[in-house]
């Protein structure tokens, strides 16, 4: 896959198909629509085009809103490129570029500079200044200008339509069996390992403390959940606790991994952590002995659960 930083930085005289749009988490709603772009443009002989932004528009748009998403940019082209797209133009975000019209827009960007012959996209999607332009818009511009138009339907896991919003709220409520169910992979932090107090040495569980640096990446509910990494081309199984170390009276929020079976220094490193089921909310127990005695049986029903998958 081809990665553009601009819309200006990318040509094709031979014709693309072109989806766009934020494409947060990447989904089974998302993953419909681009398994349609691509199956269509190896029929029709186009090269495919993702055309999404950063900033999301509402961290310009709205700047106070604290906007937290579920990829952070780089996890959202590594995702589209596991898909099979060809080309991804990450275009930057900003007031000047939020103005423009509908109609500059398709006319300029998707046919004058992308040489879009068919656009596909999601079937609430509407862009163009105030996001005031709608399908049927695209359309009717689609036959003045010479594209063709196709419309996906919202896909529908359990009778509930997925969306990026839902899998965002599912996963600060702690439900993450539904966000990992519509985004159709667990979902996982990437951040570096960090130096901590290593207090989880003292009582039998070293943790590795995870930064994630990209402030907007949605950290999920506080709790204890099963999580799996790939080091060094080894799946490794482990336990991983959001929060704020109650019990040591921690200050500031946390996020450490206990590694099952597991001592190879990976201080610096940089990891994926896959969350994959959710044990328990984070509690304060009455010292370090009733903490480690929980542990215990974390470690037990994480390594119960990976056994039954």
């Amino acid at each position: 896959m081809k990665i553009f930083n601009a819309i200006q930085e990318f040509s094709s005289p031979a014709g693309t198909i072109v989806t766009l749009g934020t494409f947060d988490g990447v989904h089974k709603g998302h993953k419909s629509l681009l398994d349609k772009l691509i199956s269509s443009g190896k029929a029709l002989g186009y090269e495919t085009v993702v055309l999404t932004f950063f900033p999301h528009p509402r961290m310009v748009l709205q700047p106070d809103a604290d906007v937290k998403l579920l990829n952070t940019m780089a996890e959202k082209a590594a995702l589209l490129e596991d898909v099979g797209i060809d080309n991804l133009i990450i275009h930057p975000f900003s007031r000047e570029f939020s103005r423009l019209t509908a109609e500059d827009f398709v006319k300029d960007i998707l046919v004058g500079r992308l040489n879009a012959r068919k656009i596909i996209i999601g079937h609430d999607h509407r862009f163009g200044r105030n996001r005031t332009a709608t399908t049927q818009d695209l359309v009717r511009m689609g036959q003045e200008l010479g594209f063709e138009v196709e419309q996906i339907s919202a896909m529908a896991v359990g009778e509930v339509a997925v969306s990026s919003t839902k899998i965002r709220n599912a996963l600060l409520e702690g439900d993450l069996s539904t966000a990992n169910n519509y985004l159709g992979y667990p979902y996982y932090l990437t951040g570096t390992v960090t130096t901590g107090k290593q207090l989880g040495r003292t009582i039998g569980y070293p943790t590795a403390n995870i930064s994630v640096p990209e402030n907007y990446k949605l950290i999920p509910a506080q709790g204890v959940y099963a999580v799996s990494s790939i080091i060094n081309g080894v799946t490794v199984y482990g336990m991983m606790n959001i929060g704020t170390r109650p019990t040591v009276n921690g200050t500031g929020q946390t996020i450490e991994v206990n590694f099952f079976n597991f001592d190879t220094d990976i201080y610096g490193a940089r990891l994926k952590v896959s969350l994959h089921h959710r044990l328990r909310s984070e509690q304060k127990f009455d010292g370090l002995d009733a903490l480690k005695a929980q542990l215990a049986e974390d470690k037990e029903d994480s390594l119960n659960y990976f056994k039954q998958q």
